[in-house]
């Protein structure tokens, strides 16, 4: 399950990817748009900004941006920025890695290997998912069959 701060920040780029180019959306829009607290939403903008996602300009005409093709960005990397490791055991995360407390060898264990599918599945379709693909509808299966 992802925390209500990732679904936040997804939301959020999402708005940013819907606006027009060069156009900056202040948090103030984004979150009566996207139903996000204010206060909340400021702290998820400066975390994505500090990661060199978005921007933002001062002034009259200010606000945030996308750094980079919303094409560009996946949902994993912002699960992995907001969230942390994308793996349901310690033993299988690929930025975190940790052996289980109460293991006696990862060739040995059944739940692993199961889990193993699971996480492979999963990093599959949030890494080849776009914030732009959001926006155009694109579903799961639709990029398994890719």
């Amino acid at each position: 399950m992802i925390s209500q701060k990732a679904r936040y920040a997804l939301r959020a780029l999402i708005a940013l990817a819907r606006s027009e180019e060069d156009c900056p959306r202040t948090i103030s829009e984004i979150a009566i748009v996207q139903k996000i607290p204010k206060k909340f939403l400021e702290q998820i903008m400066l975390d994505l900004k500090h990661q060199g996602l978005v921007a933002s300009r001062r002034g009259k005409q200010g606000g945030y941006l996308l750094l980079r093709p919303a094409d560009k960005i996946t949902f994993g990397e912002i699960l992995r920025i907001i969230d942390g490791p994308i793996a349901p055991l310690p033993c299988l995360s690929q930025t975190a890695y940790r052996r289980c407390a109460d293991c006696d060898g990862e060739s040995l264990c059944d739940v692993r290997d199961v889990f193993q599918n699971v996480a492979d599945a999963t990093r599959e379709i949030l890494f080849s998912t776009t914030i732009a693909d959001a926006i155009a509808g694109s579903t799961p299966e639709d990029l398994l069959q890719v």
